[in-house]
């Protein structure tokens, strides 16, 4: 059985979409960042850097206590690992996958992520701000589409870097984007929301968490954290 401390943001969907693809057995315990659930001590032992999502896999490879997982990049490479599944085994195609799962990692998903927030949440609107992270998400839009014009899948067959992009994507009107900009990226997109597996993992979502309006008082607490905030 393994846990998964879990949100309804791009991250979080990771996850599920990998468990729910691998079959895995698992549950589900929110972690509602709205209202500070981050900050909680039992979840920062298991993630220190207050943040979701996180797992803790009751039984691991090998046996022994259960190990802690936290880091949406670390957690696809760990179940992975765990599973055999959608990563290659040999060298070469391992290098491919861990690639592009660092660039979203490293790119996609923190320039998206500051693009979400001065264009929606921030109380003030810094015109050179949007621009610069609309046009930063652009250019990665056009980085994965020049990448999938000549594969179906980002690395190969479908793995750990595909279910890293794809929630990062489905987002793509609140960023500003245009699908039909890119036609392989827009193709590679609509073959992966039509998984079942992709579907039933959104289902739960959608389960989880009924309202996903950001309100006043979660944008405090969800952009009000310093270092006052790890010292409590």
């Amino acid at each position: 059985m393994i846990d998964l401390y879990y949100w309804t943001t791009p991250n979080g969907h990771k996850i599920t979409v990998f468990l729910e693809e691998a079959g895995l057995d698992y549950r589900i315990i929110p972690v509602d960042i709205g209202k500070g659930d981050q900050f909680k001590p039992d979840f920062l032992k298991i993630s220190p850097n207050n943040r979701m999502p996180a797992i803790v896999d009751h039984d691991p490879a090998g046996g022994g206590a259960p190990i802690s997982v936290f880091e949406s990049g670390a957690i696809l490479l760990y179940l992975a690992e765990k599973t055999g599944k959608f990563i290659p085994a040999d060298i070469r195609g391992r290098v491919e996958v861990l690639q592009w799962l660092f660039w979203q990692m490293g790119g996609l998903g923190p320039m998206a992520g500051q693009n979400h927030h001065f264009a929606l949440y921030a109380p003030e609107k810094i015109p050179y701000a949007i621009n610069r992270y609309v046009k930063e998400t652009s250019r990665l839009y056009a980085v994965l589409d020049k990448r999938l014009s000549e594969r179906d899948f980002v690395a190969g067959d479908y793995s750990i870097a595909d279910m890293a992009a794809y929630p990062w994507i489905v987002p793509w009107e609140r960023q500003g984007q245009i699908l039909d900009d890119t036609p392989n990226l827009k193709r590679w997109f609509e073959a992966i929301k039509a998984r079942p597996a992709v579907q039933r993992a959104y289902a739960r979502a959608e389960a989880v968490n009924t309202q996903p309006v950001v309100s006043e008082e979660a944008k405090k607490v969800l952009f009000g954290q310093d270092a006052g905030t790890v010292k409590q």
